[in-house]
């Protein structure tokens, strides 16, 4: 049984608690307790690009339903369509909040889109995961990974790093680079895998035009449809997608595991709409996304919570995540600047020298 929330007002600041120990000290113009009133009185909040699936949404809406009466509905899409949703409505927002990766967020905040909100545990996610007046923040962490289905994949061609990528008779699927921040990441991945960063992506162009030159760049999205179908033979995924995916489908059949040459460590960040029909409930939502309880529910769902360092994760919890020397070659983007106009640039680029070869 999950335990509500319970706020209570002081004279200086007002203080979130819970017997789960949901440690959050709000700042002081965010009155906590008229959030919920305002949020329980508008009953619902729509999001795009949080779906069930991915990162385990799916109990946090739940527990915004059962703590709020919060009713929920998602359409799921990439960073770029919901920027574009919520530029092409404007007045007219059917959504209020969604989840886009980390380099989308300076883009949404530059298309006026958005609308600030600082959470109550907001001095307690590193500046490199926010924006400085609240337009987005990241909730979780996530690193590029591969994913592999054994039983497509003889185990002498199964790859374990990009450089491995070059050879074998498998195809890799990577989805919608120039649209979804997965793919993007991708792309930035292989670039630092053969010399390349956040401002030159030609070292990992290169490695998908000679895949695309070979007929095995597989133009089918890991989605966990097409995973599930067979028609997946190898994947470059975020890591919780990939785990997630694997124990939803069979923990037997695949394989997830860090490339060991490089990857990027990036992440997804909230969104509130700026023309939101439900923006308290949508500020509720990103409340209790960065709270104990929210980001449990995130590493549950095998994402890695942006408050990692204030938290204890349960054992059971712990033991979904890959081992931490996995990730001995990952890396942080470092220059988001670069990396803001490379993403930018990506989808003609990816026409321009990979798709221009594809087979």
């Amino acid at each position: 049984m999950r335990i509500p929330l319970h706020f209570k007002r002081t004279t200086a600041t007002l203080v979130a608690a819970s017997t789960l120990g949901l440690s959050c000290i709000a700042q002081a113009n965010v009155d906590l307790s008229e959030l919920v009133d305002a949020a329980k009185q508008e009953g619902r909040v729509d999001s795009v690009g949080m779906p069930d699936s991915w990162a385990n949404w799916k109990d946090t809406w739940a527990d915004l339903n059962e703590q709020y009466g919060v009713e929920h509905s998602d359409t799921d899409m990439s960073s770029a369509e919901e920027i574009a949703k919520f530029k092409a409505e404007g007045d007219n927002a059917t959504a209020d909040i969604g989840d886009v990766g980390q380099a989308f967020g300076p883009i949404a905040v530059q298309q006026g889109v958005t609308q600030p909100f600082k959470p109550s545990t907001w001095d307690e996610i590193p500046d490199w995961a926010k924006d400085e007046d609240g337009h987005w923040m990241l909730g979780y962490t996530g690193t590029i990974a591969l994913m592999i289905n054994t039983t497509l994949v003889p185990e002498d061609q199964r790859p374990t790093s990009f450089a491995d990528l070059h050879n074998g008779d498998y195809s890799v699927s990577i989805g919608a680079v120039g649209q979804a921040a997965q793919a993007n990441s991708a792309v930035l991945a292989a670039a630092y895998a053969n010399g390349g960063d956040e401002s030159d992506l030609a070292p990992g162009m290169e490695l998908f035009a000679d895949l695309a030159k070979q007929g095995r760049l597989s133009l089918a999205n890991p989605s966990i449809a097409n995973l599930e179908k067979g028609e997946v033979e190898v994947a470059l995924m975020w890591d919780f997608n990939a785990l997630n995916y694997r124990d939803q489908i069979d923990p037997d059949a695949f394989e997830v595991l860090i490339p060991s040459d490089a990857s990027v460590i990036s992440g997804y960040a909230t969104i509130i709409n700026a023309h939101a029909k439900h923006p308290n409930a949508a500020k509720l939502a990103r409340e209790y996304i960065l709270s104990d309880e929210g980001q449990l529910n995130l590493a549950e769902g095998y994402a890695r919570p942006i408050r990692a360092e204030h938290l204890t994760l349960p054992q059971e919890i712990a033991a979904k995540l890959l081992p931490n020397e996995q990730y001995r070659n990952a890396r942080p983007i470092e220059d988001f600047a670069a990396w803001e106009q490379s993403a930018k640039e990506l989808p003609m680029l990816w026409q321009s020298m990979v798709l221009v070869n594809q087979r």
